[in-house]
């Protein structure tokens, strides 16, 4: 027995955040919107030419952009009282990761009252939630098209929220959002996005036929795409094969969930800060090589899909080539994490049952301190 779900309103269009209030109709009946951002889209300009096209539309626009990497608690709820205080009837989530993940829960938070800390775990938000469309700005995380939000909790840890509730309403992918990238975050993460893809596929609780051919599908567009986009940033046919990889393997990892990778990658981003599509770069490799013994069949078969080979060692040597010609960095030390931070790391890793559940291996407290060893 197999199920599956994403979200069911999807638009493909260079150029429509320009003409966003098209992508809205309806959705807000009372014309006032919220839209959520960190501050560095709306510096860049990416949500000028969005917020112009509503206004000029007749809509009321609020712009929260407060959120962070990582963001806390406290941001969200901040934004989820803004919205409630604005009485918005949509909430547009813009930008990357954490801008779309906040808006999820903001969404869900000003639609019922449903008490933030009840959220985290699989299926427990429930209650009704406020229209939502999402526009993502980096091709990595597919959260436009996931019912996940990763939200940090205390100092430094993170809590996922897993539920349908945080599916959007529609969701549009902008090509043109995503020429302004460095390099360096292009290729980290597009190498995120197919991390997606390669852990949907080994993912041993929730593994489909839908989510598989998706996944497969994902990273045939992200291989093909990534270095032409790292070193063509204004290719619109490499830019848009990555959005679409990276929701296709958004739409296969909320099906069939993540693993050890993002195990391992969220301590480097919940202590030190590192990007977490630079986080699921760094140990990506190594996992794979640990998972080999359970996972080499899957493995082989996407390497045959892709055409480079026939077995696990071939995916792996692929990957590796790809973080080798996008320059990311493939070391510890590189992103100023010291030795002695391993054994705190891989305690933290530990307790990311959610993800580890999924493994196609099992993962143990030695084996997580020894992979980080083998990176630093």
């Amino acid at each position: 027995m197999h199920s599956f779900q994403t979200v069911s309103d999807i638009h493909i269009a260079p150029g429509g955040a320009a003409r966003l209030s098209r992508y809205v109709d309806g959705l807000c009946p009372n014309k006032r919107i919220a839209l959520i951002t960190d501050k560095g889209v709306r510096a860049l300009g990416l949500i000028d030419g969005g917020v112009e096209s509503l206004r000029s539309a007749g809509y009321d626009v609020l712009i929260f952009d407060n959120v962070v990497a990582d963001p806390p608690e406290q941001i969200v709820l901040m934004g989820a009282q803004a919205v409630r205080d604005y009485k918005a009837e949509l909430v547009i989530g813009f930008g990357g990761g954490s801008p779309m993940d906040t808006a999820k829960v903001i969404a869900h938070l000003a639609g019922c009252d449903q008490p933030i800390e009840t959220l985290y775990g699989v299926g427990n938000a429930k209650g009704p939630t406020l229209p939502l469309l999402l526009i993502p700005t980096t091709s990595g995380t597919g959260s436009e098209v996931t019912n996940v939000a990763i939200i940090t909790t205390g100092k430094t840890a993170k809590k996922g929220i897993v539920a349908n509730a945080l599916y959007a309403n529609r969701v549009l992918l902008d090509a043109e959002l995503t020429f302004g990238l460095p390099a360096s975050i292009t290729a980290a993460t597009g190498i995120d996005a197919m991390v997606h893809a390669i852990e949907a596929y080994t993912s041993i609780r929730e593994k489909n036929p839908i989510s598989d051919a998706l996944a497969l599908t994902a990273l045939r567009k992200l291989r093909g795409a990534i270095v032409t986009a790292c070193n063509e940033p204004s290719n619109i046919e490499a830019r848009t094969d990555m959005l679409i990889g990276a929701m296709l393997a958004g739409q296969a990892f909320s099906n069939a969930p993540c693993a050890a990778v993002h195990a391992l990658a969220y301590p480097l981003g919940g202590f030190f800060h590192v990007p977490h599509g630079l986080s699921n770069a760094l140990v990506l490799t190594e996992v794979m090589k640990y998972n080999q013994p359970k996972a080499d069949h899957w493995y082989g078969e996407i390497a045959s899909d892709l055409r480079v080979g026939e077995t696990g060692a071939s995916l792996i040597d692929e990957m590796l080539r790809i973080k080798e010609e996008t320059k990311v960095p493939q070391t510890l030390s590189q992103v100023n994490i010291p030795q002695d931070a391993i054994p705190m790391m891989a305690a933290d890793a530990m307790t990311k049952d959610r993800l580890l559940m999924n493994n196609a291996r099992e993962m143990t407290y030695d084996a997580t301190v020894k992979i980080y060893e083998t990176i630093l």
